[in-house]
């Protein structure tokens, strides 16, 4: 058995990312009922749901709204639209509702066309929010593609590519203390290299430490991207681990037994209070994917896998609840 929050102050470090790309899930507030009942006091959305806003109004959960891609170019264009999402979506509820972060974009490569836009987008955001500007932190969340070295962590930095579209971002991050959001996936790095990436070392479960000092992939991931920021200029930037899970079936290695240990090791990491080892003991803010298997997410069968629990809300794993 493990416990998403064992204390108070470990409950203000992890969150649970609420997927709804499927056709079967339950309604939103018995949703937000299963939030409360297994004490998960964090919520990652990805798109301002109305139906979900409502749901969280009075729930005491804390929100990570996500602004939509397809969005970020007509919210950087037009300050009139930037204004209208926020009131919409933040003011009209920010008295019952706790809002955390507004994530502009998700996985926004930088050779996408869209990520041209993202950093004006924050900033209208940010001019929008007015007197909320110091509750509500603007970030983006990145995959970790966006680095061109990894190994050692030591010398983890950005492509050549990616630098000119995330050293801005990160600028704008650190001048206005929010921290950068990225999701963090070992499962992806060991089914794309397990000539290098032992399973033990991609779920928590290795004995001892590499030759570089890790005993973990999550770790080493994370020690990277800091090293990589760092090289920005951005010495004190806190990271956010906006997604991170292991699917439980449809690809390689996704399978129960190593699910169940990626998420109980990882919670117990997190639960521990202390960081990697280029950040010791601090928490480290983790957003676990996801509530609910989605089915009819798309890309490899894998994807519809993640969830906690299945749409029928039936515990997948065994998480005590916290009443």
């Amino acid at each position: 058995m493990y416990e998403i929050y064992k204390n108070k102050d470990v409950a203000q470090s992890l969150g649970v990312c609420y997927g709804i790309v499927a056709n079967n899930l339950p309604p939103v507030v018995e949703v937000i009922d299963l939030f409360k009942t297994n004490g998960i006091a964090r919520m990652r959305i990805y798109n301002p749901n109305q139906a979900t806003l409502e749901a969280l109004r009075g729930s005491n959960i804390e929100l990570a709204i996500g602004v939509s891609n397809e969005d970020i170019q007509s919210i950087a264009n037009d300050i009139s639209s930037a204004t209208s999402w926020v009131q919409i979506n933040i003011i009209n509820y920010a008295n019952d509702v706790i809002f955390r972060y507004i994530i502009v974009g998700n996985e926004i490569s930088h050779n996408d066309p869209t990520s041209q836009f993202v950093l004006r987008a924050m900033q209208n955001i940010y001019g929008a929010l007015g007197n909320l500007q110091n509750q509500i932190k603007i970030s983006t969340a990145i995959q970790l593609s966006l680095l061109g070295s990894s190994y050692p962590p030591s010398q983890g930095e950005f492509s050549p590519d990616a630098i000119s579209y995330i050293t801005p971002i990160v600028n704008f991050l650190a001048t206005n203390g929010a921290p950068l959001l990225a999701n963090v996936y070992p499962y992806f790095a060991y089914i794309s290299d397990q000539k290098d990436i032992s399973l033990e070392y991609a779920t928590f479960t290795q004995q001892g430490y590499t030759d570089i000092g890790y005993q973990n992939l999550f770790d080493a991931m994370l020690d990277a991207l800091y090293v990589a920021v760092l090289k920005t200029g951005a010495s004190n930037l806190q990271i956010v681990v906006s997604e991170s899970g292991w699917p439980s079936a449809g690809g390689e290695g996704a399978i129960t037994e190593n699910d169940d240990a990626y998420y109980t090791n990882l919670i117990n990491h997190v639960n521990s209070g202390i960081e990697t080892p280029m950040r010791p003991n601090q928490s480290i803010e983790t957003y676990l994917f996801a509530m609910f298997d989605e089915n009819m997410k798309s890309g490899a069968a894998s994807e519809q896998y993640f969830g906690l629990f299945t749409p029928d809300k039936s515990q997948k794993y065994n998480i005590a609840s916290i009443n």
